[in-house]
């Protein structure tokens, strides 16, 4: 993904997302998603804070979708 669209998905996450628990800090802004491909497909999105892998999404799931559509309008 390109740093604008990722830029941009964070922007877009962190808004829908913002029913966080009060004992959980808020995100830094360096959390990003990066589309792992394989013959010309996705086949997981990983949420990344810096180096380190916080979680994989299913690029069918609706959170995956979503971050896959913010990718492509961005482009």
């Amino acid at each position: 993904m390109s740093d604008e669209a990722v830029k941009q998905a964070e922007v877009e996450t962190a808004e829908s997302t913002s029913e966080a628990p009060a004992e959980e800090p808020a995100q830094p802004e360096d959390v990003h998603y990066q589309a792992v491909e394989k013959e010309g497909s996705v086949t997981a999105i990983w949420e990344m804070q810096g180096q380190k892998h916080l979680r994989t999404i299913d690029p069918r799931s609706a959170e995956g979708k979503q971050i896959l559509a913010l990718f492509e309008t961005a482009g």
